[in-house]
């Protein structure tokens, strides 16, 4: 009897170590005490909030577009990276096709329900995050780059000029025909 109680006392006191107590905001979020880190659980239940200052948010985003997703309700800008915008499209083979939507789903699909860890580098103008973001071993940023999904946005780094080299020798995503580039595509439209 006393190995029984015993055991479910250990069990009990063990428990941390599957998962953690409550803490949480109200859009599902906290800090990790140990690590210093901010992630979150669910998604947002009030209005916009601003990230703590901490430089890592961890959580399963919603993917917006091809360069931009959420953790709860905070907005996080893919650092170094220009995607096209949604509705934008490209030509191949003389044909109109969606770029933006497909760029929007390439992200979506490499990202699936799986966490994404995104490190902090700035705040823009729109009040994002500005990140480099992992989907596990994934640098999702150069993912983007790398298949032709994104351009190196090199306005504000160079880090993923060399992936963007890849892509267009490999005719991959938008570079396999014509395309504007995104923010001269915003200019205009």
């Amino acid at each position: 009897m006393f190995y029984l109680i015993y055991s479910l006392i250990f069990l009990s006191l063990s428990n941390p170590v599957f998962g953690h107590g409550g803490g949480l905001n109200s859009d599902g979020c906290h800090n990790d005490g140990k690590t210093g880190n901010y992630h979150c659980h669910r998604g947002p239940k009030t209005k916009q909030r601003s990230l703590p200052k901490q430089e890592t948010l961890t959580g399963i985003p919603k993917v917006t577009d091809g360069d931009t997703i959420r953790i709860g309700n905070i907005r996080i800008r893919l650092h170094g990276i220009d995607a096209p915008e949604a509705k934008q499209t490209c030509i191949a083979g003389n044909k109109k096709w969606r770029c933006g939507w497909e760029a929007t789903n390439a992200l979506a699909n490499i990202v699936g329900k799986h966490w994404v860890t995104c490190i902090k580098r700035d705040v823009d103008r729109y009040r994002r995050v500005v990140a480099v973001c992992r989907a596990g071993p994934i640098d999702l940023n150069a993912w983007m780059v790398s298949n032709g999904w994104a351009v190196a946005y090199r306005k504000y780094s160079m880090n993923y000029v060399r992936d963007e080299a890849g892509a267009k020798a490999g005719r991959k995503g938008m570079w396999r025909g014509e395309f504007m580039m995104p923010w001269d595509w915003r200019k205009k439209y």
